[in-house]
């Protein structure tokens, strides 16, 4: 076994390297941070796993500085999410057409072994990241200072390294989460369905309702995009059968054949029996050791919610390490972590599970009655499933009101229009390259800001940003944008906001009604980040993002 003291020191090493590990390490990179990955397999899984993402996710790959490439792999949707009974009468009907609140396509679907190489090839352009495969780690500990970690490779041999925190990525059977002290709480969620991936031949096809899912007591069933090219159907095993005859070739082509689909049009690239269940870790962060994904919680496919979590995290995550690493921040920040993030996907899963108990559903008079009650109601989302959490940050760095509540919408994710900066137009973490904003309604909110106000907003990397509508002569100052879709603007006058500011992870932060609440909205931000005393006042730079000409003025 290799051990020295001198051995570098990372500034984080990811377990996994999977999408999770591989945002997180890129998010880190563009920050300026030395990132070791530890992937246990020497080479990339080839085969589909996980297929959708929301525009959210969507904002987050735009931040990763990958947008356009994803944007080239992905199916959008054009048209609803549908559940229907035996009889193909719709129970639920979601909208997943457009536009989403955060300028991407509402759902995208795509295959993952075409979305890990684009982040692959991403990771592999920073110097920053050492990508290590074919080391599994075995032993690691938290030392004063650091971690240590153990790895192996296949044939045995061992290596260690050194980190000063470590991210287990490493999915449901996380080795990280072993050597943590937390508890799992688990909802008692468990079914087991046939995962059935194919290639059809016959590419002019023209799937209707692209997404869907057959509610059918005697075989519930999901049909989905796989991505560009590919379908996907999910077969519900029921109790008769046994795992292993249902994990079969020959079972996957037989489920098939009610479909039109034959070896003679379709090649199965994929067949794969999955247990889903529904559960979370309730530490997510012990010292120096963090976990993120599936190693902190998984969930049924049926709101495509599993990835997206894990991707949730690493944003979450990547912003606080940031802040810590360079000294900006105490380490108890991290405790945010898991508070917001713990809370924020117990609605994923929620809703995931809220789903799964329409489709999987076997008892004929129980889906009769299902039936009915779901197409009295219009096939209404809002009206025939389960209530569920609402999607809101759990508590941490996020404003509160001298009684201690929350305002309205905040720990809720902010929706990304376009605004026009010296001529050009674009989304807005495209124009002001992403990290705190601050949004206000034109110049005279930020009267109210002090020096120390904007020495802390450029040592956190923030960006002011003045709003103006489009045609407001004064939009033409030096410093100044123009809420090009005016949709900023009529928002944040809706509610009596004169600046709202909004965290990297696209979160609400908090809100303003005058220049004066700004003023303590931005003292508020910099207890709530635990920042600590500048040792160096100025301004804060990273390789992935300069300081904005007007950061913080």
């Amino acid at each position: 076994m290799t051990t020295t003291d001198d051995s570098p020191l990372y500034d984080v090493a990811v377990v996994g390297f999977g999408p999770v590990g591989q945002l997180l390490s890129i998010l880190l990179a563009r920050a300026g941070h030395e990132v070791l990955v530890l992937e246990r397999w020497p080479e990339a899984y080839g085969l589909p796993r996980a297929v959708h993402f929301d525009d959210e996710i969507g904002r987050v790959f735009q931040s990763a500085g990958v947008g356009e490439q994803v944007r080239a792999i992905t199916d959008p949707v054009p048209d609803h999410y549908e559940w229907h009974n035996r009889d193909r009468e719709p129970l639920v009907r979601i909208d997943w057409s457009g536009t989403g609140p955060s300028g991407w396509p509402t759902a995208n679907f795509f295959s993952q072994p075409e979305l890990e190489a684009v982040l692959a090839k991403a990771a592999a352009e920073f110097p920053a990241i050492t990508l290590h495969r074919g080391l599994e780690v075995t032993d690691l500990h938290d030392d004063r200072d650091h971690v240590l970690l153990t790895a192996r490779t296949p044939t045995g041999t061992e290596q260690t390294f050194r980190a000063r925190y470590c991210v287990g990525a490493d999915g449901a059977n996380s080795f990280v989460r072993s050597r943590m002290d937390t508890a799992v709480t688990d909802l008692g969620f468990f079914y087991d369905w046939l995962i059935v991936d194919l290639v059809p031949r016959d590419t002019d096809t023209v799937w209707t309702p692209m997404n869907w899912q057959l509610c059918d007591p005697a075989r519930p069933t999901t049909i989905v995009s796989g991505g560009p090219g590919r379908r996907r159907w999910e077969f519900m095993r029921l109790p008769r059968e046994s795992v292993e005859d249902l994990n079969t070739l020959e079972s996957a082509w037989e489920l098939l054949k009610p479909w039109g689909r034959t070896p003679d049009n379709s090649v199965i690239e994929r067949h794969a029996v999955y247990t889903f269940q529904a559960r979370w870790a309730e530490r997510w962060r012990l010292g120096r050791l963090l976990l993120a994904g599936d190693a902190a919680h998984l969930m049924p496919p049926f709101a495509g919610q599993g990835m997206c979590s894990g991707l949730r995290d690493a944003t979450n995550l990547a912003w606080k390490l940031d802040l810590v690493l360079t000294g900006t921040a105490a380490p108890a920040l991290l405790d945010t972590y898991t508070s917001e993030r713990r809370e924020h996907v117990q609605h994923a899963i929620g809703i995931s599970m809220a789903l799964g108990q329409v489709i999987c559903v076997l008892d004929e008079k129980a889906a009769a009655e299902r039936d009915a009650r779901m197409i009295a109601a219009g096939a209404d989302p809002a009206r025939v499933l389960p209530p569920t959490p609402p999607p809101v940050l759990g508590d941490g760095v996020l404003q509160h009101t001298p009684d201690g509540s929350r305002q309205a919408n905040v720990g809720h994710l902010t929706p990304q229009y376009r605004i026009t900066h010296h001529g050009r137009t674009g989304l807005l973490d495209e124009m002001t390259g992403g990290g705190f904003v601050v949004l206000t309604d034109g110049e005279t909110p930020c009267s109210a800001l002090e020096d120390a106000d904007r020495s802390m907003l450029r040592r956190i990397g923030a960006t002011l940003v003045p709003l103006y509508e489009p045609g407001d002569p004064a939009a033409f100052t030096q410093n100044a944008y123009v809420d090009a879709d005016n949709a900023y603007l009529p928002h944040m006058r809706e509610h009596g906001h004169v600046a709202a500011v909004v965290r990297p992870d696209f979160y609400l932060f908090g809100a303003a009604n005058t220049p004066a609440e700004l003023h303590r909205l931005i003292g508020q931000l910099g207890v709530r980040l635990h920042l600590l005393p500048p040792e160096r006042p100025g301004p804060r730079t990273t390789p992935g993002r300069p300081l904005a000409a007007t950061d913080g003025r």
